[in-house]
């Protein structure tokens, strides 16, 4: 799952290159913890790990739109 998902961010990392769109959605990833850590409490898991992870991630999806916007 989570190589399908850079599969995915790689594109998206591409499209922004495209259209001069900055590499990180402070607002966007904000509502994604958000509602991570809702779901991994009603899965009754560590909402702080889960948001570690997400953070995690989205670190390495950033750097990756970084490292194609510099192409």
């Amino acid at each position: 799952m989570l190589a399908e998902r850079f599969r995915c961010t790689q594109k998206v990392g591409e499209l922004k290159a495209q259209y001069d769109l900055p590499p990180a959605d402070p607002a966007r990833e904000q509502r994604q913890i958000a509602r991570l850590r809702h779901l991994a409490e009603e899965a009754q898991l560590d909402p702080d790990f889960a948001e570690k992870f997400l953070n995690f991630v989205v670190k390495e999806v950033i750097r990756h739109h970084e490292a194609i916007d510099r192409q």
